[in-house]
């Protein structure tokens, strides 16, 4: 059964599948850091969620966190072009289509774990 992407299922889903990948927990070793996405322009507004890594394990959820080390907003149509890895986020940064506030350092740092996002996602029945 498919699960609407930004939704509260797709957030539990992502967050299972990347807590079981191995990949993921050994390019997230050693770091932490917390992230909050904005996605602007979607059917329902304004959609918020956030993603806290912690030396390789992965905790996610909906609406706003508190102190997050980088803000990354872009509109829905860019979010779903880089979950189904139509566009990359550098791509999207360097267009416009992305914004970055906060620790770009760390986003830089966090590349190979963040990679894995889309990868993650290709693998779910996800309605966009």
């Amino acid at each position: 059964m498919p699960v609407r992407f930004l939704s509260d299922e797709w957030v539990a889903e992502l967050k299972e599948r990347l807590n079981a990948s191995e990949t993921f927990a050994s390019k997230a070793k050693g770091t932490r850091a917390t992230l909050l996405q904005v996605i602007t322009g979607t059917p329902e507004g304004e959609r918020r969620y956030w993603i806290r890594i912690d030396d390789g394990a992965v905790d996610m959820g909906i609406g706003d966190v508190e102190h997050p080390d980088a803000v990354i907003t872009q509109d829905y149509e860019t979010a779903a072009q880089m979950a189904r890895s139509e566009i990359n986020p550098v791509s999207a940064f360097m267009t416009g289509r992305l914004r970055i506030d906060g620790s770009m350092m760390l986003l830089m740092q966090l590349q190979g774990a963040l990679a894995e996002l889309p990868k993650a996602i290709a693998e779910m029945d996800v309605d966009y």
